[in-house]
């Protein structure tokens, strides 16, 4: 394990109202910090504090643990804008990336393999443009996990857990090919996920709608789940279905823990599209079921109602077979557009959740070719509106989206309901998790404000008490993460502290997507401020967190 960042000279928070992340009532009281842990906790502590202490009046703020993201896509942000404003700002200091079974380690099977880590970078570039943007050229050095977490470490404002990606893992070993793993690929495949947990990986995640991670069965995942369980980590499946199939497909994944052994945390929990309104109770009562079994059972959501993906994911399963060439390919063909148009707007393709596209839900959030006057005239209009706006069927549009912008296109997926979004925040297995994409012209706005949206104004309608939702996002998602020294305001703890101001405190909108939380005026990593009067400070102390691995 990594040693910590040198730390700051002692702090004294005082006057604060102390919510310790447990879910026990505020109280009153000081804390002081000193070598990068909260050394005690209570009233009058300033006659405790060592010489040369730093004073940090609270004024009747609030002090809480850092908050921990468990579904964030920083995957290279982290690394090319270590200052990481989206996640500091809003007093996120621990987050999990490696989401959704696509990321970027590992790339081959072995260090000597530089072809086959080049070939899969490069399609990976192309595929997650619309979550990541492009991979800047020299900034992959790595070909593992070990080299993933070792670039964290050389300095950002956050903490980072990783999840080996199991898309990614079937693409280094299969391919993007639609089939089946035959018996030696299933081998090294979970050779090469054992290889990620012994490296600092906290579990595996799926991308189940996603290719070619989506091509895997059932046996395939038990038998990566496996070695979840073995290290001890937790899967965590993006399902087959969000839509029509939402519940089947959360029964899969709940049978995939039971068979394998691993714990599951089904990310971004939701029931969504028309047809699952009102059904968030049946979610929760298989969760409830397979705890009662003795499952280990989490879920985390984001408190807004659309969600986001690319473009391209919406498309069916077999159109990405190959790759992203190949689907390029398949959508200049028109025998294929036949195919594909039927797949998506009559019966419902597995990738929009077999749910039949509605246009008027799909809106455009960003482009990867924004040189493009008509791609970049395009963000912020549905396909519905666009398909009027050019007298052209929809469908022709999001073929020439795809196209022109090479797969890149993001979107706003307008298919919540509230009352499903509430019962899921409400559920005690429930932790938040952004899921936010910090690229595109008008990014979904809880890449930047999840937490601060839950704070604000989910606390102050009543959907969560303050104790209870500052217990969802710090000391809940520790425990799934197995970090024993976060996600509690306690003495001995880690200094990931966060100041906030319940009465003021409110995230982006999709109207200033990006823009800055308020209310958060203080955020310390391990006793560093990186988040000062509500500003940056260009402090660099967060590290990859390896808790699996045994301490050096």
């Amino acid at each position: 394990m990594t040693s910590a960042a040198p730390s700051p000279g002692p702090l004294l928070v005082r006057g604060a109202s102390l919510v310790d992340g447990t879910g026990a009532p505020a109280r009153r009281g000081d804390a002081l910090v000193v070598g990068g842990r909260v050394a005690a906790l209570g009233e009058g502590l300033a006659r405790q504090a060592p010489p040369g202490t730093r004073l940090l009046d609270a004024g009747g703020l609030v002090l809480c643990p850092g908050f921990v993201d468990l579904h964030a896509h920083s995957d290279l942000a982290v690394l090319t804008d270590p200052a990481h404003p989206s996640r500091a700002l809003q007093g996120v200091t621990t987050e999990v990336l490696g989401q959704d079974g696509l990321s970027y380690a590992p790339l081959a099977e072995d260090d000597d393999d530089g072809g086959r880590a080049a070939e899969v970078l490069a399609a990976l570039d192309v595929q997650l443009a619309g979550w990541n943007g492009r991979v800047p050229d020299g900034l992959v050095t790595w070909h593992d996990v070990a080299g993933y977490l070792d670039r964290v470490d050389a300095g950002a404002a956050v903490n980072a857990c990783y999840l080996v990606p199991q898309g990614t893992v079937r693409r280094v070993v299969v391919g993007a090919e639609d089939r089946p793993a035959t018996p030696d690929e299933l081998l090294r495949m979970r050779a090469l996920v054992r290889a990620g947990l012994e490296q600092g990986a906290v579990g595996m995640s799926s991308g189940l709608t996603y290719a070619p991670g989506m091509y895997a069965g059932a046996e395939e995942l038990v038998a990566l789940c496996e070695e979840v369980a073995a290290a001890g980590g937790y899967w965590a499946p993006h399902t087959r279905s969000y839509g029509a199939g939402a519940l089947e497909a959360y029964a899969e994944a709940l049978e995939v823990g039971r068979r394998s052994g691993a714990a599951v945390h089904l990310t971004h929990a939701t029931m969504n599209f028309p047809v699952n309104r009102g059904r968030a109770g049946e979610l929760l009562a298989l969760v409830e079921a397979a705890v009662a079994a003795g499952q280990d059972v989490t879920l985390d959501s984001y408190p807004y109602l659309p969600g986001s993906t690319t473009l391209a994911a919406l498309l069916p399963g077999w159109a990405a077979a190959g790759g992203p060439d190949a689907l390029l390919e398949r959508l200049g063909s028109a025998d294929q557009l036949t195919r594909l148009r039927h797949d998506v707007e009559v019966a419902g393709s597995d990738g929009c959740h077999g749910v039949p596209a509605d246009w008027e839900s799909v809106q455009v959030s960003g482009v990867a070719h924004p040189d493009d006057p008509w791609l970049a005239a395009s963000v912020g209009l549905s396909v519905a509106q666009l398909a009027q706006r050019e007298g052209r069927a929809p469908f022709a549009i999001v073929v020439d989206l795809l196209v022109r912008d090479r797969l890149g296109t993001t979107v706003l997926q307008h298919v919540g309901d509230p009352g499903n979004v509430r019962a899921v925040m409400r559920s005690p297995r429930h932790s938040v998790g952004s899921d936010g994409l910090l690229v595109g012209q008008r990014p979904h706005p809880r890449a930047w404000g999840a937490f601060a949206h839950v704070l604000g104004p989910c606390v102050r309608d009543g959907v969560l008490g303050l104790e209870e939702a500052v217990e969802h996002m710090t000391s809940r998602p520790a425990r799934r993460l197995g970090l024993t020294d976060r996600g509690v305001l306690r003495a001995g703890a880690v200094a990931d502290l966060v100041l906030v101001d319940p009465a003021t405190v409110e995230g982006a909108t999709f109207e200033e997507p990006r823009r800055p939380p308020r209310g958060i005026p203080h955020v310390l990593v391990a006793g560093v401020a990186v988040v000062a009067d509500g500003v940056r400070t260009g402090a660099t102390p967060g590290r990859a967190l390896r808790p699996l691995l045994p301490p050096p």
